[in-house]
């Protein structure tokens, strides 16, 4: 039922305006069926050759929104995705998750024959275990996206990729294995930027950014402004601040919306530690593709 309202309102809004929205391409990527489970396939798609590109297109107006993948449940967050809001004004508007499920596709149907794997760093990280049984002798490549990947065993008729199910059927290359994924429960975390802010529903998550002085405690009494107000942090992570060397920004998720008493509170505490505090957005929570 919902993937059917989906696209009532998707075919709706494109009937009004079309809805253009850009992602990390080439098509069949998993930030494409992110884009496409959040807004529906009569959006306007507009692929990407990178997160940076995604950012640039929503800032510069050539899209109304932008999907790109923040984290993943065994990998961790996306460096680049983060490092973006700093040098952008963009929006976090909402949040989706895609269920990650790698398979081996390859021309050859014998893994006897691949003697190259084209993969990304995550997708080849979260099936390591699989290839070092399988293929140890096997190259791995680095190629990203992911349908970058297949388009490259396409190709090599000694080589492989590991890519999801919509992109080899795109491609039309055989799977040769299915599911060579290490953890079968693993998923990804996809977020929508762009301007406007949602209402609050009573169920929100809030997204911020700050920097602290390079001194003693700093972070200790940071983090103690969400303590002291009973705010509940569901991630925190640490990046390299452009402007200066060693030092660092940091990235927290909390339950929320940025209107509610204790968060506002909590953040008001925040500001008066931190050299500077960025409310990336309040949005909808989501836990998962059937929420």
């Amino acid at each position: 039922m919902q993937a059917i309202f989906r696209e009532i309102i998707s075919a709706a809004r494109a009937a009004e305006k079309p809805l253009q929205v850009a992602f990390w391409g080439p098509p069949a990527t998993f930030t494409h069926i992110a884009a496409v489970q959040t807004f529906g396939s009569s959006t306007t798609f507009l692929p990407q050759d990178s997160i940076q590109d995604v950012f640039l297109a929503v800032e510069h107006g050539n899209a109304d929104y932008g999907v790109a993948p923040i984290e993943n449940s065994t990998a961790g967050v996306v460096p680049e995705t983060l490092d973006m809001f700093p040098q952008t004004n963009v929006k976090i508007c909402a949040e989706t998750f895609v269920a990650i499920h790698h398979h081996l596709v390859s021309l050859s149907d014998d893994l006897e024959a691949i003697q190259r794997v084209y993969a990304g760093p995550q997708p080849a990280n979260q099936c390591k275990r699989w290839l070092r049984g399988n293929l140890p002798r096997a190259e791995v490549i680095e190629t990203v996206p992911t349908a970058r990947a297949a388009e490259k065993a396409l190709t090599d008729p000694h080589g492989a990729a590991i890519a999801n199910r919509f992109a080899a059927e795109t491609l039309g290359i055989p799977i040769l294995v299915d599911h060579i994924e290490d953890n079968s429960d693993n998923r990804t975390r996809f977020i929508v930027i762009g301007y406007n802010e949602p209402n609050k529903t009573g169920r929100d998550k809030t997204s911020l950014l700050f920097n602290l002085r390079n001194r003693p405690g700093e972070l200790y009494r940071a983090l103690g402004a969400f303590v002291e107000h009973g705010v509940n942090l569901m991630m925190i992570e640490s990046r390299p601040a452009q402007r200066a060397t060693f030092e660092y920004i940091f990235y927290v998720d909390c339950v929320g919306h940025r209107t509610d008493s204790n968060l506002k509170k909590a953040i008001d505490v925040l500001k008066t530690s931190a050299l500077e505090t960025t409310v990336l957005g309040s949005y909808p929570s989501s836990e998962g593709p059937e929420t």
